[in-house]
């Protein structure tokens, strides 16, 4: 079809198309007109994404991301807050609302449901571009309730995301407080355990008395190796063939001064064996003198001979009291190590145990305080009033819609009509019927109809002149 039989057709089927459109403007404005006013109410929410958490200080990344804002809507829009909404303002319990879903559902499934899902047909929640603020527009027939709806789904809607947020905080503090129960007994069994040890053991301070017995230990030692020289030296004197040669008798100053006065009385006997004779009295007196001396002489050197056979008996058997002792302080050094090492056990156990109920304590405590708390990031910023002017039904914006779909039915009621009932209006289609080529074409007869008609009227009126 060409253009200029598409205008052909609505040439020829004007009247069609025109009150197509006129019919279809005219329902359009009359059910707008007879439709009840309904009235949009506004509430205004913004998020607050860059402020910490009140509570851990901490900076919380998930409200930056792209789907923080969709999630918040899908809040809004769920069941959840719209039940929170018929609650709030008590719907459920009018006998209007009552009637109306015992006549929708025949008082079938549960009413609160009912209400909050016809609620969520009229709500609208639009984010603002660029912003986060969130418009929670509801709509009805009445200006009040419609401001009262809106203002209750901003209300449930922070209460609902406070409730959704202080879940998991109350689960967890829970948790923590069961973990911080266990971790108490945990550290009580484990200082216990130290406490009975200690009292088993009659240990008071392990350390200064390891300290004690391993200085006892060293001394005790340090006596062996004194005594054991001792002995070594008594040893080696005893065994020693010539007392003459032992230290002791040579540094004696008895045996010196005997050994002088023997030399002396030699020399005096030699000279009076010389001089006297040997039967001389002076020389026999001298002889005598000499024998006692010597006498005297070997009796101090078999007491200090004597003198260290005893000291080597006393250290030999001082060495072995000291060897004893020795090998029980080190028995009790040992045993005292092993208590020690005992206690550092039970004392690092008594450590974690206390590290870990801190950490439970703390975890526990903050737990506590998140989930009694009661702020959120959320806050009303415009509450809902009731609106003065009806919002719907939009009569302007109704015609005009109606104005093009009236020209879109009026134009397709003449294209459907004509495709029903085909009628030449050109040469064209002639030429398309017959599949004939068209040698020539003459006008509408009614238009020469109407011109001879013209200049009939013409002649008619115009008056002859006399004769």
């Amino acid at each position: 079809m060409t253009l200029q039989q598409f205008l052909l057709i609505l040439r020829a089927r004007y009247k069609v198309a025109l009150l197509t459109l006129l019919v279809t403007v005219a329902t359009t404005l009359i059910i707008s007109l007879l439709l009840p006013k309904q009235y949009t109410a506004s509430a205004s929410v913004v998020l607050d994404v860059k402020s910490p958490d009140p509570v851990s200080g901490l900076m919380l990344q998930g409200l930056m991301t792209p789907s923080y804002m969709a999630t918040q809507l899908d809040i809004i829009n769920s069941d959840r807050t719209a039940k929170a909404v018929v609650k709030a303002l008590r719907m459920d319990e009018s006998p209007i609302m009552r009637e109306r879903w015992e006549a929708a559902t025949q008082g079938k499934g549960q009413m609160i449901d009912w209400i909050a899902n016809s609620l969520q047909k009229t709500l609208d929640a639009k984010p603002s571009r660029e912003s986060n603020v969130i418009n929670i527009s509801f709509t009805l027939t009445d200006p009040d309730f419609s401001a009262a709806v809106a203002n209750a789904f901003a209300q449930a809607y922070i209460s609902v995301n406070l409730d959704l947020r202080l879940a998991p905080a109350r689960q967890y503090a829970s948790f923590f407080d069961e973990q911080t129960k266990a971790a108490r007994s945990k550290l009580e069994k484990a200082q216990q355990a130290l406490s009975d040890y200690q009292q088993k053991n009659g240990i008071t301070s392990a350390d200064d008395r390891l300290d004690y017995e391993t200085a006892k230990l060293n001394e005790t030692s340090s006596q062996l190796t004194g005594i054991q020289g001792q002995t070594t030296d008594s040893q080696s004197k005893r065994q020693n063939a010539k007392a003459d040669t032992v230290a002791e008798v040579m540094q004696s100053p008895l045996i010196n001064g005997l050994k002088s006065d023997i030399a002396r009385l030699d020399a005096k006997l030699t000279e009076s064996n010389v001089n006297l004779g040997k039967n001389h009295p002076q020389t026999q007196r001298t002889e005598a003198e000499l024998s006692t001396l010597r006498a005297q002489l070997d009796a101090e050197t078999r007491k200090i001979t004597s003198s260290i056979e005893t000291t080597y008996q006393v250290s030999k058997q001082r060495e072995q009291q000291l060897q004893g002792a020795l090998g029980a302080q080190k028995t009790r050094v040992l045993v005292l190590n092993k208590q020690r090492d005992e206690l550092n056990v039970l004392r690092r156990d008594i450590e974690s145990a206390q590290r870990t109920f801190e950490s439970m304590s703390m975890r526990a405590s903050q737990s506590n305080i998140e989930s009694q708390t009661n702020q959120t990031n959320i806050a009303i910023l415009n509450p809902a009033s009731a609106p003065t002017e009806s919002s719907r039904p939009r009569v302007v914006l109704n015609v005009l819609l109606a104005v093009f779909l009236g020209t879109l039915l009026g134009v397709g009621l003449a294209l459907t009509l004509e495709l029903l009932n085909r009628r030449v209006r050109s040469a064209q289609d002639m030429a398309d019927a017959l599949c004939l080529p068209v040698l020539g074409s003459i006008s509408s007869a009614r238009g020469m109809l109407k011109h001879v008609t013209q200049r009939t009227l013409t002649q008619t009126a115009t008056p002859k002149a006399p004769a």
